[in-house]
């Protein structure tokens, strides 16, 4: 169900930038798959929290808590098997979150920009009228290179604020800016008419090149330059928002593991009590350190927080309600042996 959420989440991203014309509809599922690794820190730590939570709730709800500490079990012996689940995924959460989830960002970036170069990005075929995303015209191409990048046989229908363009052109190619923000495409020996109609009044010009504007692509000023950097990079960063994203990529981990100690003491339950009950509690418990942990980036990134405190109070306040939690549960197994 969580990865479901993710999937889709993402999905709905990359479908939204294929409408706006910044990305091809060829790169949809490539796309998803490779934000969705970016989204994975976020939705591990909440799915090892709740598989825990609900595995020792049910030992609870069924009564074989009370046999496992007649046994002369400990909580200790109890986060044995919870250590041997959450360690290994606690690791291969840090992969993902350190080095993982910005090389895929990286990748993902590489790929939008290389299609940028091509008429393919707005959808663009040979032998069909297209609408251009972002702008009231429709295009067409008699034929194209096989990159996208020249074409010949342009025919531009645009409509603006009851005015009517037409351009047509013989040959021509899509260029990009020096700084790669703005697309064009280059129309060359062609002619352009334009006027309102009904009125008599309209201009027929030959020209020997034309540009029209595309939709922008997702340049890197619309993209977090630090979520890209590589973990070494941003140790060596003296940056508050380098070391904001660091102070960020090392919870998560930390999170994980946290959590996932929290779920022991917080799945006590009464016996037959319902299975869901705790559940609420648990993703009110997620939210809430998420948001804490949002709030603490901020706060380095604005410097209202020293770095060299960074998201450590966060932690220490959470295994701090832990320990509490747990001692809870130690007196109320005290209390059921007598």
């Amino acid at each position: 169900m969580l990865l479901l959420v993710m999937l889709g989440a993402a999905l709905t991203m990359t479908l939204d930038r294929v409408a706006r014309g910044v990305m091809p509809a060829q790169l949809l599922f490539s796309q998803v798959a490779l934000r969705s690794v970016d989204s994975l820190p976020l939705i591990l730590p909440l799915a090892l929290f709740l598989g825990i939570l609900l595995a020792y709730g049910r030992l609870h709800r069924d009564s074989e808590m009370a046999v496992i500490a007649a046994s002369g079990m400990t909580e200790r012996d109890l986060l044995r098997p919870v250590l041997t689940l959450a360690l290994p995924l606690v690791a291969l959460l840090a992969l993902v979150a350190l080095w993982g989830g910005p090389a895929a960002m990286r990748l993902s970036d590489q790929m939008i920009d290389a299609a940028n170069r091509s008429l393919l990005v707005v959808g663009m075929e040979a032998g069909r009228f297209v609408e251009v995303p972002g702008r009231n015209a429709i295009v067409y191409v008699g034929a194209m290179s096989p990159d996208g990048t020249r074409f010949s046989r342009m025919f531009v229908f645009e409509e603006r604020e009851g005015r009517v363009d037409i351009t047509t052109a013989a040959e021509g190619a899509l260029n990009q800016d020096r700084a790669g923000t703005e697309r064009y495409l280059e129309m060359t020996k062609g002619f352009r008419v334009e006027g309102t109609p009904g009125e008599p009044a309209w201009r027929l010009m030959r020209f020997a090149r034309n540009e029209l504007r595309l939709p922008n692509p997702a340049g890197p000023e619309g993209r977090k330059i630090e979520r890209r950097k590589g973990f070494l990079e941003l140790l060596g960063s003296g940056a508050p928002a380098d070391r904001a994203e660091a102070h960020w990529r090392i919870g998560l981990p930390i999170s994980a593991l946290v959590l996932a100690l929290l779920a022991v003491p917080l799945a006590r339950s009464p016996p037959r009590e319902p299975r869901y009950g705790k559940v609420l509690v648990a993703i009110l418990a997620y939210v809430l350190y998420t948001n804490l942990m949002t709030i603490g980036r901020g706060w380095i990134l604005d410097g209202t927080l020293s770095p060299a405190i960074g998201l450590w109070w966060l932690h220490a306040a959470a295994l701090a309600a832990t320990w509490w939690l747990a001692n809870a549960d130690r007196r109320a197994l005290r209390t059921a042996r007598r």
